[in-house]
């Protein structure tokens, strides 16, 4: 099985030390000073428990040296995503499957699921539909990442805690792909099952990126901070109430209330969102998948949304002020300090 990983930061690193390590024919796609890393001395994984150990990776900045795969691993951050659909094609042939493991609402959210919305296509993570034309749905296998991870220096990954990577088909079946997969990531010491309701995964997921990540970015507080704040928690609860309603309209089910999802976040400790790290760090944030891909079911649900469209038009604007937003999909930024997304708070939910 050959499986390239396109995003060799936190969490696709992490990914590929780990099947790397059980013998898996895996290569990167990555660039800078990390890619030039692991090319001279191979990719180093730490783990909390465990000595540091190295192996040796493909790694290019050029998908067209790896030749076709048969799986497709995307660890991208979402606005990163449509720039890159043509470099890619040449990963891609007849029966090559597209791991989808990107944050927020994929932009294949309305394949197979059926009803009046089937193929509806989302403007907010797929600007010009360039992945739904260029990759094609068909390919596509849903991944919901949990995994909380760190570039700690170029060349090097620190994980931090989770190893559940949940896999789930759009029609919701247990396919041979899906669950070939599944054995592979679970030969390599990770958690796969394969779900047959993965958007409502999704959503649980989502509601923390969508509240916490903007509400730390406009405020600059940790989680511990935000979610016990009292102003900042309400803000936080009204979003997810807002998405909650959304959600469900699109027959998904959540299996833990608003509450003790802030709680969860609370939980987590002095935490800074990913947002509020690409902030600091002069990165790109992932506003529009996140944040504005909510409003934009809103409006396709017809579900009002004002918290989530104040919240969003005032962490859109903290972004233009700092040069990092125009509305448009920018190439991602990899290297020192990268680090995978607001995951830990949701490892341990169901």
């Amino acid at each position: 099985m050959r499986i390239c990983i396109f995003g060799a930061g936190a969490i696709g690193g992490y990914m590929a030390a780990k099947l790397a390590q059980a013998g898996a024919e895996v290569s990167l796609v990555a660039r800078g000073p990390h890619l030039a890393a692991m090319r001279e001395n191979g990719l180093t994984l730490i783990e909390h428990d465990r000595d540091p150990v190295t192996v040796p990776v493909r790694a290019s900045h050029d998908p067209a040296e790896f030749g076709v795969q048969d799986y497709l691993i995307v660890t991208l951050k979402a606005h990163s995503v449509p720039p890159l659909v043509d470099s890619m094609q040449p990963l891609l042939g007849k029966h090559t499957t597209i791991v989808s493991g990107v944050n927020g609402i994929p932009w294949w959210y309305f394949h197979k699921i059926g009803g009046p919305l089937e193929g509806t296509r989302l403007e907010s993570v797929d600007p010009g539909n360039k992945q739904w034309d260029g990759f094609g749905p068909d390919r596509v296998l849903g991944c919901v990442v949990y995994p909380a991870a760190e570039v700690s220096a170029p060349g090097i990954i620190k994980h931090v805690e989770g190893n559940r990577f949940s896999l789930g088909e759009p029609d919701g079946s247990k396919s041979e792909r899906a669950l070939a997969l599944s054995n592979v990531l679970g030969a390599a010491g990770l958690k796969a099952p394969v779900r047959p309701q993965l958007r409502d995964e999704i959503w649980v997921k989502l509601w923390g990126n969508l509240s916490f990540n903007p509400i730390s970015a406009l405020t600059l507080a940790t989680l511990d901070v935000l979610c016990t704040d009292t102003g900042t928690r309400e803000v936080a609860r009204r979003m997810m109430v807002e998405a909650q309603g959304i959600a469900e309209k699109l027959g998904v089910k959540f299996p833990i209330s608003v509450e003790r999802r802030i709680d969860a976040g609370a939980a987590v400790g002095a935490h800074r969102t990913s947002m509020l790290q690409d902030l600091d760090a002069g990165r790109p944030m992932e506003i529009d998948a996140l944040v504005g891909s909510v409003q934009e079911l809103g409006r396709v649900t017809g579900t009002p949304t004002p918290i989530i469209d104040t919240v969003l038009a005032l962490t859109k604007l903290r972004a233009k002020s700092a040069g990092l937003y125009t509305g448009e999909a920018v190439l991602p930024v990899s290297g020192n300090g990268d680090r995978a997304t607001l995951s830990m708070t949701t490892d341990s939910l169901p």
